[in-house]
């Protein structure tokens, strides 16, 4: 079906101009708008939800361009689209929340979203000279261990980002926020790499529901 075989209250574009609103709108209706159109055979409102079901896969941004454009109907020109908007929605939100990390506290406090989590959520903040956060970014989503946080995924956007600091941080679904011998192994390695770069890792927090631990505190790093 054609967007506009649609009733006009279904239409992404009619939508927005009657709600005068982004917010009212679902994802896959902003992905269409961005879009344009779809391909022949399959309206812009399916493809955006296909752009949609391929993004809620992904873990941080590596490899993205790569993912989309094997989507049907995603040319080049489309998933440079897809990937400036993802990329200004970032900028402009982490813009707005810029704050200063002052203790662990603050990253348990941050990290709030993953206290439930049944997966472990491996989180980088990147922080400037005054340890504001420029960037906060998934690392890795399921256990932690040294064999899958390579410390080139975790210093390049601070290379990028130009940042001073970073600190790293992830949960336990188990409510034990106590350190692993694999989270001690994969601080030591990003100690050891933050070095040659000169790019100070300043605490590894991990975190559950009730409480939290700083590496940093417990003289583990």
């Amino acid at each position: 079906m054609r967007i506009k075989d649609l009733p006009n209250v279904d239409r992404p574009r009619e939508k927005l101009m009657r709600y005068k609103s982004a917010s009212r709108l679902k994802t896959e209706e902003l992905f269409a708008i961005i879009l344009g159109t779809g391909r022949k055979g399959e309206n812009v409102l399916t493809l955006a939800k296909r752009v949609c079901t391929a993004l809620s896969h992904r873990v941080g941004e590596k490899g993205l361009f790569a993912d989309l454009i094997k989507i049907r109907g995603m040319g080049n020109t489309k998933v440079m689209q897809i990937l400036s908007v993802i990329e200004l929605g970032e900028r402009l939100h982490d813009k707005n929340r810029a704050k200063e990390i002052l203790s662990p506290s603050d990253i348990w406090k941050d990290m709030l979203s993953t206290h439930m989590s049944k997966k472990e959520h491996f989180y980088v903040y990147y922080l400037d000279t005054r340890n504001s956060i420029i960037k906060k970014e998934l690392i890795s989503l399921g256990s932690l261990n040294a064999s899958i946080v390579h410390p080139r995924e975790v210093f390049e956007p601070a290379i990028r980002h130009l940042c001073a600091h970073i600190i790293l941080s992830h949960n336990h679904p188990s409510g034990d926020s106590t350190p692993s011998e694999a989270d001690i192994l994969v601080t030591k390695k990003l100690q050891n790499a933050g070095k040659i770069l000169d790019i100070e890792v300043l605490d590894h927090v991990v975190v559950c529901e009730k409480d939290f631990t700083s590496m940093k505190e417990k003289g583990l790093m």
